[in-house]
């Protein structure tokens, strides 16, 4: 609607015969537009090149997939980026390179370094923070241009009129800054989910890496106990064979060692699926861990610090994911915030000039004012949706955090009961230990024989294996308790704020490379 416009009157058609000089003839102008066609197409040109001077232009990417499998395939544990990466975050110059021992410190920052996750989750905040350039653009200008013609001019002037009117829209109550606060919102709930992938890619690293430890240890330790009941069952077959024992206790030697054998073959299978899972946690193949030593620290010493109330109450209120939580509820508010400032309408302003010839025609000069009268629609809807999802979002949020609670509840509770598994373990096999040596001392004073000490051998590897179960059981609780507490004393700050450095200046072989 307009509101008021105002018209300046310059240059009046006036007859010719007081206008034009005697002897002159009527007009020396072609008939045609008022402008004179070289200035005409000098605005022209100067708009065009306005225009595409702004314009960004499209540049092709395309992926092929035989040079990203290359790539993929390509990577190893000796890339010089990855060691300047690694010197960046452990802190220290690293002398022995390429390097052949691996701990699971080391490993984490290698699946940091080349995981294809987390340069996903990395551009997925990109993503939100160019969201910020949208948010904060303003409305651009419009022009329209309406020729016409008039045949009823008198004289010989030109016919053809053209009016020129702009529209300049101006955004009310504080529009642009509520949604530039929205997208900064959505940018800041984006960093905290690439921090959380962070932590995911760590946990997959510690339980990829304990799973091919402990496959190992188990597959050693069946291989002794394959052999050990190897011997028992030679023995048994000669006293078998000498009338001293029946068959029925042959065969259930002969069916514990075949139970052993498929024991053996499936923790030998399990070492080779944990190895291939560990290459797949790093963002290498399994070829590029062939020569390398991997270790595990099996100390638990950091663990009992994540079980105190402080820590509880730390990661009840910053973990990466509660964080992101929050930032979400603080976007749907402002989104609220925005759909109530839209009950406003906005204002356009629409300069216009009109005129019918450039040498003795009108000038015509016009402002208007246009504004949406909000009477049939006070934007009542979007603000009722807006305000269901700020609802929303707080009960995700008190869902999220009350997840949390259960997951550092169960982390504790299972450590507490994995610990006291593993001191009940170790009196157990500390108990085997010397029932063994005291075998071995009486077979070599003669007091038994070598059956009696074969026995008490295989009763030892039993124990070592319950043994081993146990502490498998405590090091999956102990990651259980570190995922639910995100604590800096488990992955440090630094590393963290490394990782969170503004996308571009992160350079990632995850990144793709036309």
């Amino acid at each position: 609607m307009k509101f008021w416009s105002s018209k300046v009157k310059s240059g009046g058609r006036l007859p010719q015969s007081k206008t034009q000089p005697r002897g002159l003839k009527p007009s020396k102008f072609p008939r045609g537009f008022g402008l004179r066609q070289p200035t005409a197409a000098m605005f022209g040109c100067l708009l065009a090149s306005a225009l595409l001077a702004g314009c960004a232009h499209f540049q092709p990417q395309p992926l092929a997939p035989e040079k990203t499998a290359t790539q993929l395939e390509s990577r190893r544990l000796d890339d010089a980026g990855l060691k300047k990466f690694l010197e960046q975050n452990l802190g220290c110059k690293l002398q022995n390179w390429p390097e052949t021992n691996w701990n699971f410190q080391e490993l984490t920052l290698v699946a940091f370094y080349f995981h294809p996750g987390l340069e996903v989750a990395r551009d997925q905040w990109l993503v939100a923070q160019v969201g910020l350039k949208t948010a904060g653009a303003r409305p651009n200008p419009s022009v329209s241009v309406a020729p016409g013609y008039d045949s009823q001019i008198p004289g010989n002037y030109s016919p053809w009129l053209v009016p020129v009117t702009f529209d300049l829209p101006i955004e009310t109550a504080g529009k642009h800054g509520k949604r530039v606060a929205e997208a900064e919102k959505v940018a800041e709930s984006a960093r905290w989910y690439f921090v959380s992938a962070i932590w995911k890619i760590r946990s997959d690293v510690r339980a990829s890496l304990l799973d091919f430890i402990i496959a190992g240890q188990r597959a050693d330790l069946l291989q002794k106990q394959f052999s050990a009941q190897q011997q028992i069952l030679k023995l048994l077959r000669q006293r078998f064979d000498a009338g001293e024992i029946s068959r029925p206790e042959l065969t259930t030697a002969q069916i514990a060692l075949n139970r052993t054998l498929l024991d053996l073959s499936d923790a030998q299978s399990k070492k080779s699926d944990a190895r291939s899972h560990l290459a797949e946690a790093l963002g290498l193949t399994e070829a590029a861990l062939d020569g390398e030593e991997l270790a595990f620290d099996f100390s638990t010493g950091g663990a009992e610090a994540l079980t105190s109330a402080e820590a509880r109450s730390i990661a009840l209120r910053s973990r990466a994911d509660i964080l992101g939580a929050l930032a979400d509820y603080a976007a749907a508010e402002d989104d609220l915030q925005l759909e109530v400032a839209k009950q406003y309408p906005d204002l356009h302003l629409g300069p216009g000039y009109a005129w019918n010839n450039g040498n003795a025609g009108d000038n015509q000069w016009s402002l208007g004012l246009t504004l949406e009268l909000p009477i049939l629609d006070q934007n009542q809807g979007p603000i009722a949706e807006a305000g269901a999802r700020r609802e929303l979002a707080a009960a995700k949020f008190i869902e999220l955090q009350s997840q949390v609670i259960g997951e550092i509840d169960r982390a504790v509770s299972g450590f507490r009961v994995a610990e006291e598994q593993l001191k009940t373990g170790i009196e157990l096999l500390a108990a085997e230990q010397q029932q063994q040596k005291s075998a071995q001392a009486q077979l070599d004073v003669g007091a038994a024989d070598q059956l009696d000490s074969l026995n008490a051998q295989l009763e030892l590897e039993s124990a070592s294996l319950a043994q081993l179960e146990n502490e498998t059981q405590l090091q999956e609780a102990v990651g259980r308790l570190e995922d639910a507490l995100q604590s800096p004393l488990t992955l440090p700050d630094s590393v963290i704020q490394q990782m969170q450095k503004s996308p571009g200046e992160i350079k990632s072989p995850s990144k793709h490379e036309p």
